[in-house]
């Protein structure tokens, strides 16, 4: 078995591209080896700011030999009377390169079977590397010097090596070598003998390539910094990965900054350091609150710091003095004074100024949840928006607003309100805890997708006008995770009432709603439960819907289903005549009436659920023994309506049609 290396060395990639191109690259050579039929190990795709690599173990040395069977033109076409070939046949045995002696008839058809060498491993790499990487795909590719072909930055130098051997290629305008460089001020011109060394040897000269060893360094250095200080990190996810990928030798370095500045709200602090300038936070271990220290990943080689403090220093000094005087502007008056300014924002075209929006959300925020509580968060909850602070950081908008209600004096649960009431913030943070948050995001974001809806810019494919799919994912998960009993049907009417703009499209608005839940649960439920369980309209109770789901995903019974859905297709049309027990005739009619009175809803679908089943061999005995479209009216029309009681205590659980048990 072999091994393969490929390294394309490059200008300091966007780092947004660099896991996009790794991701491509995987799925370029999985697709690559897989259609040749190159069996191989594992592919690792490890990636710095310069550059790319890929590195392909237990490779094949070449696709296996394929003996194939090839059908030719009919025998009475290919031989003539004397069973001689013709010129046909001759032309057939030549194509295919068999002698005439080893052709054969089958179904009156000639064939001959070839032998088809498999191409050596070394040839394919050399066909269809570039290609693979000619097909990656990224935002604002360029192009450079003379060349056609667009990529993110130009290409430096191509390192291409099966096992101890150079494989030729070209990538856009670099012939390849067995040549690599280091860090850009250590080690250049590296030879790579083969692919077991090159790691090393590029950790010799301050590159750690592989991403998952360099993140990881990344933590480890960080939190070595952090325990000397007593301090904790807070570092996300997004951050972490951002840092990954702007350094190749990562090195922690502590600075510091002046205490005056933990006098603004936290959160902005944070947000100019990790946002703003990618340092990692610290915070005191005992109280959680945050220090006046920071550690910056330098991509640096030596131990002189005072430079790089200096320079740090001087950047964030900078953005935290705007901060700290436009906290000092904005809070010499109190939040509530900064609403009428919200007169002069526009919300959105035709629905008014974000002054207007918060007057529905004042109403539709009462409509949840009537506390006074509920109506000051709503009636503050976008004021921060006309502060200076917000202006400047706007991805702190409910956070600033949060302290400053705090400093103006407003209740703690209406500060809390205002900041919650964004939440959540993207798919994986959490929702917010409070009714005053609940209620008042669930507003906004139901008065946003009215709006959008109304004013005819649903989302598309390639368009989410003011994210109203996130939005709508705030509102299910807050409603499922609170267990919120809440009418969204009822709620979008409401809100479709208050916009400027009428537009009947509600049911296009909750239809939305319902595949955007069956979006967020299809990880966790079949698809076709979901579906199933949505004929009856989950907007009317988000969370009754996901106990439906629930219960019927755990069903088993085949003869429960195959009831309900023979019942179904009896009955086409609704029946509303009741039943009138002094028309039964049969045993089985009294006896299946008898068992659907005993089947009540109690709050458990479970239990629900295996009552259904409990009945299944009344129903049985009831279609062996009755006829249901019997001649005389009366009697037809009764049994009618018997089964559709039955049907009633089904489809109220969910529609058996839709599910193959």
């Amino acid at each position: 078995m072999s091994k393969y290396l490929l390294e394309v060395g490059v200008e300091e990639l966007p780092y947004k591209f660099i896991p996009m191109a790794i991701s491509q690259l995987e799925t370029g050579f999985k697709n690559f080896l897989e259609s040749n039929n190159v069996s191989y190990g594992n592919i690792n795709v490890m990636a710095t700011p310069r550059r790319l690599a890929v590195l392909v173990d237990g490779l094949a040395q070449s696709q296996p030999d394929v003996e194939k069977t090839v059908k030719g033109p009919i025998a009475t076409v290919a031989y003539d009377e004397n069973k001689n070939l013709t010129k046909a046949g001759e032309g057939f045995a030549k194509k295919n390169g068999v002698n005439p002696e080893d052709l054969f008839v089958q179904d009156n058809y000639i064939y001959a079977k070839i032998s088809i060498k498999g191409k050596n491993t070394k040839e394919l790499l050399q066909e269809n590397v570039p290609q693979i990487f000619s097909k990656l795909q990224g935002p604002h590719f360029m192009r450079w010097g003379s060349n056609d072909v667009k990529f993110s930055r130009p290409i430096r130098w191509v390192l291409s090596i099966l096992d101890c051997e150079e494989v030729k290629i070209k990538i856009i305008d670099k012939e390849s070598s067995n040549i690599t460089n280091g860090h850009r001020f250590s080690k250049q011109n590296i030879v790579i003998n083969n692919p077991d060394e090159y790691v090393e040897r590029l950790r010799e000269a301050h590159v750690i390539v592989n991403q998952e060893e360099r993140k990881n360094k990344i933590l480890e250095l960080t939190q070595k910094e952090a325990d000397k200080l007593g301090a904790v990190t807070k570092i996300s996810d997004d951050l972490l990965e951002e840092v990954t990928f702007i350094v190749e030798y990562p090195v922690a370095v502590v600075c510091n900054f002046d205490e005056e500045f933990l006098t603004i709200p936290q959160e902005v602090a944070v947000t100019v350091m990790e946002t703003h300038q990618r340092y990692f936070a610290l915070y005191a271990k005992d109280s959680g609150k945050l220090i006046n220290k920071f550690v910056t990943i330098t991509n640096y080689i030596g131990n002189e710091f005072e430079n790089i403090k200096a320079g740090n220093l001087r950047v964030i000094k900078a953005r935290l003095d705007d901060a700290v005087f436009f906290f000092k502007e904005d809070t010499k008056k109190p939040l509530e004074n900064y609403v009428e300014n919200l007169k002069g924002m526009t919300f959105q075209k035709g629905m008014g100024s974000v002054y207007d929006k918060t007057q529905r959300i004042i109403k539709l925020a009462q409509k949840i949840n009537p506390s006074e509580t509920v109506k000051r968060t709503a009636e503050l909850c976008k004021a921060d928006l006309a502060t200076n602070l917000v202006f400047e950081f706007t991805e702190l908008q409910g956070f600033i607003g949060a302290d400053y209600a705090r400093v103006s004096g407003e209740k703690p649960e209406v500060a809390e309100g205002i900041k919650e009431h964004y939440f959540p913030l993207n798919a994986e943070s959490e929702t917010a805890k409070t009714p005053e948050g609940q209620a008042v995001g669930i507003a906004d974001k139901i008065d946003t997708i009215c709006a959008v809806f109304a004013a005819g810019k649903k989302p598309t494919g390639s368009s989410d006008p003011l994210g109203v799919r996130r939005a709508a994912l705030g509102i299910i998960k807050t409603i499922l995770e609170h267990n919120l009993n809440i009418n969204l049907s009822d709620l979008i009417e409401y809100a479709l009432s208050l916009l400027p703009i009428k537009s009947d499209c509600q049911s296009e608005i909750e239809e939305f709603f319902v595949q955007r839940l069956i979006i967020f649960l299809n990880d966790s439920y079949k698809k076709e439960v979901l579906e199933a369980c949505s004929a009856k309209n989950p907007c009317a109770d988000l969370c009754d819907y996901l106990a439906r789901v629930k219960a019927v995903s755990t069903l088993n019974d085949s003869k429960l289903a195959e009831n309900a859905n023979r019942i179904l297709r009896l009955l086409k049309e609704e029946i509303k005549t009741p039943v009138d027990v002094s028309l039964f005739t049969y045993e089985a009619e009294k006896n299946l009436y008898s068992e659907i009175q005993k089947i009540k809803f109690n709050g458990d679908y479970v239990k629900y659920l295996s009552d259904l089943s409990g009945i299944n061999r009344a129903v049985t005995k009831f279609f062996d023994d009755v006829l249901v479209m019997d001649n005389d009216e009366k009697i037809r029309n009764n049994r009618l309506a018997l089964l559709s009681e039955l049907k009633n205590k089904y489809i109220m659980l969910t529609d058996f049609s839709k599910i193959s048990v």
